[in-house]
């Protein structure tokens, strides 16, 4: 902790940097560094490599000042919820502070500060804070529940204990907003993320006798919806509640012909092994991976179903 408060007193500009399609961590844990740095003082930027990110979060600290080109002034870059040097989007050629809580991180950072047995990256944010004696405000607070509301499950969770409800209490009388962070990242939606979802569902399949639900989505899909990538994500949750399934897979097809996967699971089978066998990884009952060349989406369906199959007994 030391060293990254050095770097940070030493630092001249410091670029805050969210995973491309960002998630409500890694813009809170982005946000909540935001303010702190302001509050020292700091120019800071904050890049992120997707040009349109889901409005849902916009209720977030300093969302507006997102921007997709990374300043060449910076002397000193933090990445937030990033696994690894792939998910940052960018060569960073300056300092690095890697701050994260997956299990498949890469130690990518010539800091690396990762707490694998956090449930999200704001956690981490939270306790480092408390332990140096900055003051949380409001904002802080905010962002910082925003990133545990979404990486629990909405406190749903298997990783949910009695430390998650102490830490959400802790954050709330620090003036957390929790209503308007449970409105926009748990009851909002829109029009086309309800039609892809209708879309979703009407093609999903369900494999080994029902405890895989797989759905793939084209890139007509989603254009004929037009709904954005993180507008899967719903379809994928919410099928672990289907009767006997254990498994949720996607396979989106990127406009590119590039392909997104992403796992969700309820049972023991691990995500992030599986993940990895693409280039990706995450935690065990989530992760994603990427495939960046021109594959078709059945060749990958029969590669993720086959390792999928020596997992879990048939």
């Amino acid at each position: 902790m030391n060293e990254i408060l050095e770097k940070i007193e030493k630092a001249s500009h410091i670029v805050l940097i969210s995973h491309p399609t960002p998630d409500a961590d890694s813009i809170g844990s982005a946000s909540a560094m935001y303010s702190f740095l302001l509050q020292n003082h700091k120019k800071v930027s904050w890049f992120c490599k997707s040009e349109i990110i889901n409005n849902k979060f916009s209720f977030i600290p300093w969302f507006e000042n997102i921007r997709a080109t990374f300043p060449t002034s910076a002397d000193l870059a933090i990445s937030l919820d990033c696994a690894d040097k792939k998910r940052l989007g960018v060569d960073v050629e300056c300092d690095l502070i890697n701050i994260d809580h997956h299990a498949t991180n890469s130690n990518y950072g010539d800091i690396n500060f990762v707490k694998t047995n956090s449930i999200s990256t704001t956690e981490i944010l939270h306790n480092f804070f408390k332990e140096n004696g900055v003051k949380i405000n409001k904002k802080m607070a905010t962002a910082l529940y925003a990133g545990l509301l979404d990486d629990s499950d909405a406190f749903l969770s298997d990783e949910v204990d009695g430390t998650t409800f102490a830490l959400a209490k802790e954050l709330i009388e620090h003036g957390a907003d929790y209503k308007l962070c449970n409105k926009n990242i748990i009851k909002s939606v829109s029009l086309a993320a309800l039609r892809l979802k209708a879309v979703m569902f009407k093609n999903m399949s369900l494999e080994f006798d029902a405890r895989v639900a797989l759905f793939c989505v084209s890139d007509e899909d989603m254009r004929g919806t037009g709904a954005v990538s993180e507008d899967c994500e719903a379809a994928l949750e919410e099928s672990l509640n289907l009767i006997h399934v254990e498994v949720a897979l996607l396979l989106k097809q990127n406009s590119d012909f590039t392909i997104k996967g992403s796992f969700r699971s309820s049972s023991t089978l691990d995500c992030a092994k599986i993940a990895a066998n693409f280039g990706g990884g995450g935690h065990i009952r989530r992760a994603g991976f990427d495939i960046e060349s021109r594959v078709p989406l059945d060749e990958i369906r029969r590669e993720v179903l086959n390792l999928i199959k020596k997992e879990i007994v048939v």
